[in-house]
C-alpha cells in the first residue's frame, strides 16, 4: 500500500476485535514514530505503552466524555514530550502522535487519538483537575514530560472500510502564483 492509499483508508477507529497486537507490530510501530521530525532535532517525544486491560479501562476514564471508548482498545499508548528537552515538545508530539496513527495503520490496525493536554477531567467542573493529572494518579509518567494525547489502538472488528464522503476542499488551499 503506498501512502496516498494509507492515507485515504486510514479513519479514527472506536471499536476494536479482541485479537491480541503482538509485540512486535507495537515495536516496530514505534519505531516508524522515533523517526518523527521534531524541533532542532530534539526528540523529545516519549511513549509508555499500554496493555494491561484492567489499566486501560482506568485510563478510559480520564475525561468524562471522549475517551469511554478506549476501555475496549487493546493497546493505549501515552505520547508524552520531555519538557525540558525543547518549549515545543507538544508539537513534536502532535508529530509523533500522527506518525504512531499512521504506522499502525500500514500494520494493519486502526487506532483513534485522545486528547489529554489541558483537557478537563470533568466538563465544566476544573476543580476535579484534568486528564493528565488524573492519569499521574496510576501512571508511571516522568515528573519532567507532558502528556499530549493517548492513541488508543487495536484490530478492526470489521471487514471493509467505509468509503470517505465526496467533499469539496477548493476552500481549504489556497494557491499564489
Amino acid at each position: 500500500m503506498d501512502f496516498f492509499e494509507l492515507t485515504s483508508r486510514r479513519r479514527s477507529l472506536r471499536k476494536f476485535s479482541d485479537r491480541k497486537v503482538e509485540h512486535h507490530t507495537i515495536e516496530k510501530i514505534l519505531n516508524a514514530a522515533l523517526t518523527a521530525p521534531s524541533s532542532r532535532n530534539s526528540h523529545s517525544t516519549r511513549f509508555l505503552v499500554v496493555e494491561d486491560r484492567a489499566l486501560i479501562k482506568h485510563m478510559s476514564y480520564m475525561r468524562d466524555y471522549g475517551s469511554a471508548f478506549m476501555a475496549e482498545a487493546p493497546v493505549a499508548v501515552l505520547v508524552m514530550g520531555d519538557k525540558n528537552a525543547t518549549d515545543l515538545w507538544v508539537d513534536n508530539c502532535a508529530i509523533s502522535a500522527t506518525f504512531v496513527q499512521l504506522a499502525a495503520e500500514a500494520e494493519g490496525l486502526g487506532s483513534c487519538w485522545v486528547h489529554v493536554a489541558g483537557r478537563e477531567h470533568a466538563k465544566g467542573h476544573p476543580e476535579m483537575g484534568d486528564a493528565e493529572s488524573y492519569l499521574r494518579t496510576f501512571l508511571p509518567i516522568p515528573e519532567d514530560c507532558g502528556v499530549e494525547c493517548v492513541i488508543a489502538m487495536g484490530y478492526s472488528p470489521y471487514t471493509e472500510v467505509k468509503p470517505r464522503p465526496e467533499k469539496d476542499n477548493s476552500d481549504k488551499v489556497a494557491w499564489l502564483k
